[in-house]
């Protein structure tokens, strides 16, 4: 199986609450669907997707083909608090302090406020990488995610450190010849 790609496909135009408008760029993957065992703690409902035959959520899917492509990175858990590297085997980590200092920067920014935080969020060398996971069709972009985006913006991060992964499901086919 090959790894998902998260490459550059398009930018999607965003009015930012300060009156900016910014070009973010996008990357438009398709996720195989999981087929194997269905675990019973879902995360709620979230679909199941099969990265290289693991069992992941799309926000993993993503942070792992990052990862792959030597990020660092954590899926920000906002809902539960958590910063996390994989799921159901394992448990919540910590971020390394200059990391963890930049979210504390931003969070200041909009008042100590964490709610809209994008979902990965990714480091190598004095490079950061912000990504929002979307699902095609069925997700958008909230009115505090783009706060958020603002509040980092205004601290000087370059536009290329943020990403929006617009994924969708496909299923595999076995193919006989």
């Amino acid at each position: 199986m090959t790894t998902t790609s998260l490459h550059v496909t398009a930018f999607e135009r965003l009015m930012l609450p300060s009156g900016r408008i910014v070009d973010v760029p996008k990357a438009t993957p398709s996720f195989p669907v999981w087929h194997g065992e269905q675990p019973t703690d879902r995360y709620g409902k979230k679909p199941l997707v099969n990265f290289e035959g693991r069992m992941a959520f799309a926000e993993l899917a993503i942070l792992w083909s990052l990862q792959q492509s030597g990020w660092n990175g954590v899926w920000v858990d906002t809902y539960r608090r958590k910063f996390r590297t994989d799921y159901w085997n394992s448990p919540s980590t910590e971020l390394p302090e200059e990391p963890r200092a930049l979210l504390d920067r931003i969070s200041a920014v909009r008042g100590g406020k964490q709610q809209g935080t994008w979902d990965i969020f990714c480091w190598r060398d004095d490079e950061y990488l912000f990504a929002e996971s979307k699902w095609k069709t069925h997700d958008r972009l909230k009115p505090a995610q783009l706060e958020w985006l603002d509040a980092a913006l205004s601290l000087d991060l370059p536009l290329p450190s943020f990403l929006i992964v617009e994924w969708s499901l496909h299923t595999q086919h076995a193919w006989v010849s």
